[in-house]
């Protein structure tokens, strides 16, 4: 029986064979020194060297604030993005809602629905705020909720209206202020970005971005977690993230990523009075290959040892903290 393996394994035929007549001899020469480390757009050092020329440049224009240029790469421009209402179910759900004073429609109760102190708060906030409320029906609330667990009583929350990454630019103008920006990359727990959400509105951030797939969206979840912060907080949605951190790149904004193997530490960060992006990747997989190649840098935070890595939401607090502190001491 005849045996098969790998093709380039196999055999040739037998004869003689036709030269190359020297065709391949380039093949055998030298490619010529080794490019150095600054002159490879892939490696750090090129990077930074990279960064440094932009930064050189700016300072050369005697400005450092982008301008808000009309741009595709984030998607459609002054595009909102709408759809349909998200239900909160459950007590203690809807009050925390109605607590954070998240957007609602309507307040749904059903019939002689038991009262204890949480539904009587819901409907007192429900009723201050102007929201409708519904009395209807076990099964119709069932209907509603899609069978989930809702104590008889749950909130309509309309889809939260994106931004434009452009946008967040114009914030940053209309304040007279270099923008400091938030991008997530791969993040798909909504606390992550609730928590996002509130430190950069407390450490004078223009707003967040998200790509339009593989990311969490601004649910009731997030916006709970924001504390509110959504509320006085833009965040914008990329159609494709890479693509809009370049146009930002063009608008002479600066990109960093954060990863615990960067090659700039925190502490040692140069460009914290720029037009800045701040990258958070997933906690599981970090920054996507190719949005880490779109960053000028990569920035680490030093931690102990003992300590595997942060959060997500901490590490971009942590950074936006030292920015802030560094663009305050300039």
């Amino acid at each position: 029986m005849a045996k098969h393996g790998h093709p380039s394994a196999r055999k040739s035929k037998k004869g003689p064979t036709v030269g190359s007549g020297g065709q391949g001899r380039q093949k055998l020469e030298g490619r010529g020194p080794t490019p150095k480390a600054e002159d490879r757009s892939w490696h750090p050092a090129g990077k930074r060297k990279a960064a440094k020329e932009r930064l050189e440049a700016a300072k050369t224009r005697g400005g450092r604030k982008p301008s808000a240029a009309t741009s595709t790469s984030g998607g459609p421009r002054s595009a909102k993005k709408s759809g349909d209402t998200e239900v909160v179910s459950g007590r203690n759900s809807v009050l925390e809602a109605l607590r954070a004073r998240i957007p609602a429609t309507a307040l749904t109760i059903a019939v002689r629905i038991e009262m204890d102190d949480r539904v009587k708060e819901a409907l007192a906030l429900a009723t201050k705020r102007g929201v409708p409320i519904l009395e209807v029906t076990r099964p119709e609330i069932d209907r509603l909720t899609g069978d989930s667990v809702h104590q008889g009583i749950a909130l309509s929350v309309p889809q939260y209206e994106y931004a434009h990454p452009n946008d967040l630019l114009e914030r940053a103008a209309d304040r007279d202020e270099a923008p400091l920006i938030v991008a997530l990359d791969g993040i798909t727990d909504p606390r992550n970005l609730g928590a996002i959400i509130r430190s950069t509105a407390a450490f004078g951030g223009h707003g967040v971005i998200v790509p339009q797939r593989r990311s969490v969206g601004v649910t009731a979840a997030a916006w709970k977690t924001s504390a509110g912060a959504a509320a006085r907080t833009p965040v914008a949605m990329a159609a494709n993230l890479t693509q809009a951190l370049k146009a930002l790149k063009q608008q002479g904004v600066f990109v960093l990523g954060l990863d615990g193997d960067g090659d700039v530490s925190l502490p040692g960060l140069e460009l914290a009075d720029q037009p800045l992006v701040i990258v958070v990747g997933s906690e599981g997989k970090g920054l996507s290959r190719l949005v880490a190649e779109t960053c000028d840098a990569i920035v680490s935070i030093p931690i102990s040892e003992a300590t595997e890595s942060l959060n997500a939401g901490i590490a971009a607090s942590v950074t936006l903290y030292e920015v802030a502190r560094r663009r305050s001491a300039s």
